[in-house]
């Protein structure tokens, strides 16, 4: 059964919670006030959420939470990496649980989300009733290798692109020539270095390239809070460290009822770690779309996530 979207919807409440004296984030509410809890977590790190992520669900049911993480989207300062770590991330979500008074909700994440779903679960696991994970990355050495060299096997024109912006002395490290770039206080340098960098995740995300739809004006500051937020958190390994997260999921999450969704062929977080994962988690349902990249956007892909959001009401 092919599972399609749900109509658009607007939030019934957007609002701006101050999780620090620096940083505040933007949440929202969107579906049934008095359904089922949901909380969305983007990727990236550092992309913000959009409004066809409230689609995955169905309004009349869920209560649906998006959140732009620290320095994402419309959390506020845009871009700023200060005070800014996985473990501050776990502590807003929580933050924001409480703030809106939910006992426990259903975590939803993908890709860069799902590492952040997973520690979340592993800090709170009292908290999560379910988890829906997609394109599984765990931040390790391995994974961050691939996406920084070894996908160039595959996409050697979009990696030459990449790295084709930076001088040629500087490409044999392309991660900190690109911090060097986009932090810097020159807007005519660090802008256009984000855009370059943010363009290149972009080309890799879908089994089949996609159509262009016309011209779309770019902003500027969106790029440049995605790209250093990003390279902030790849440079510290995601501060992930040398934490076994396959191990800690398996003495501490196999109550959590779960759903693994993975494109066969994602090539920016590869199909291998969410075979680990379920070998972790055995009790996970494990969904290996045949004819899918890394987008969650993509036809099988969005159809098995949805239809793991359906199963959930029946929870």
């Amino acid at each position: 059964m092919t599972h399609t979207l749900f109509p658009e919807i607007q939030p019934y409440q957007q609002g701006m919670l101050s999780v620090s004296d620096l940083h505040a984030i933007y949440y929202e509410q969107s579906g049934n006030p008095n359904g089922q809890p949901v909380i969305f977590l983007h990727g990236g790190p550092g992309s913000g959420c959009n409004p066809g992520q409230r689609r995955y669900f169905d309004p009349h049911h869920y209560r649906i939470i998006l959140l732009d993480q620290r320095g994402c989207g419309h959390s506020t300062p845009q871009g700023e990496v200060r005070d800014n770590t996985i473990q501050h991330l776990i502590a807003d979500m929580d933050a924001l649980r409480q703030h809106l008074g939910i006992e426990r909700w259903l975590v939803f994440g993908g890709s860069w989300g799902s590492t952040l779903a997973l520690s979340y679960a592993l800090a709170y696991p009292a908290r999560a009733t379910g988890l829906i994970l997609r394109g599984i990355f765990l931040s390790r050495p391995s994974e961050l290798d691939w996406f920084l060299h070894d996908v160039q096997h595959f996409f050697p024109e979009a990696w030459e692109k990449l790295l084709s912006y930076l001088p040629e002395n500087e490409r044999h490290d392309p991660l900190s020539a690109f911090a060097q770039h986009v932090f810097s206080d020159d807007p005519t340098i660090s802008e256009p270095a984000a855009i370059h960098w943010n363009a290149f995740e972009g080309s890799i995300m879908t089994l089949l390239p996609v159509a262009a739809t016309g011209e779309h004006a770019i902003n500027t500051q969106v790029e440049l809070a995605r790209a250093r937020v990003q390279i902030h958190y790849i440079k510290h390994q995601c501060f992930v460290g040398d934490r076994n997260l396959l191990a800690e999921a398996a003495s501490t999450l196999q109550h959590i009822p779960t759903v693994i969704v993975q494109g066969r062929y994602d090539m920016v977080c590869p199909p291998l770690t969410a075979h680990e994962l379920h070998q972790a988690m055995p009790h996970a349902e494990l969904h290996m779309v045949p004819d899918a990249g890394h987008s969650g956007m993509e036809p099988g892909t969005r159809s098995a996530l949805i239809a793991a959001t359906e199963k959930f009401k029946q929870a």
